[in-house]
């Protein structure tokens, strides 16, 4: 993990392209996410490894799934394509349990959000964080759109803040106390990662991290 931000870190998410590991590179996020379900931003497990190689080694890998084959995620991480596990479905306890089971590398459950009721329940999960994302009906995450923080209750369990996270609110999503912001729509220009959004997105977190004293 990159220590330069001691208060939130940032995750961009959705790299497909070299050029995206490229723009990674040279402002190093804590975290970057390859999107193994079905999106626009899915890669297969051949091209992820290539990208993970190009990679600076201080930025951790997020593999991102949905109702994916266990198996499927430990080879994955048995490689060294991803090193922290990401999941985006349905998966229940019994799943998470199977999954620590078989392998050592962390676990991020996502909660789409409806009600705080909702992410306590999640909290009792054997994974090492949560996610919380906006509820879209019929859509796994990646709706681009913010949910109503404040329906976030005081966790326990550190967790990353996703869901229409830009430039004009990560000041008042830091407000929220994530562990990690995680950016995807607003890094990226016609569906495309932007090196300049992503520098920015970086830059803006780690300044108001100063700001508040992380």
């Amino acid at each position: 993990m990159n220590d330069a931000n001691k208060g939130c870190r940032i995750k961009i998410c959705g790299l497909s392209r070299i050029g995206d590991v490229e723009a990674v590179n040279r402002v190093r996020p804590d975290y970057i996410g390859f999107v193994f379900a079905q999106s626009r931003r899915q890669v297969g497990a051949t091209w992820a490894a290539s990208l993970k190689r190009a990679l600076d080694p201080r930025i951790q890998a997020v593999g991102v799934f949905v109702n994916a084959p266990v198996s499927e995620i430990v080879r994955l991480t048995d490689v060294g394509t991803i090193q922290i596990i990401q999941l985006h479905g349905d998966e229940d306890e019994d799943y998470i349990r199977e999954l620590k089971r078989q392998t050592a590398a962390p676990v991020i459950k996502a909660v789409r959000v409806r009600n705080g009721d909702g992410i306590l329940r999640a909290e009792q999960l054997s994974c090492e964080y949560l996610l919380l994302d906006t509820y879209t009906k019929g859509q796994y995450g990646g709706s681009g759109r913010v949910f109503d923080w404040n329906l976030i209750p005081p966790l326990q369990k550190p967790f990353f803040l996703a869901g229409g996270i830009s430039l004009e609110n990560v000041h008042e999503a830091q407000n929220c106390r994530p562990y990690c912001l995680d950016v995807s729509s607003a890094a990226e220009t016609e569906g495309r990662k932007d090196p300049e959004k992503i520098r920015r997105m970086v830059e803006a977190v780690r300044r108001c991290g100063k700001q508040s004293g992380g």
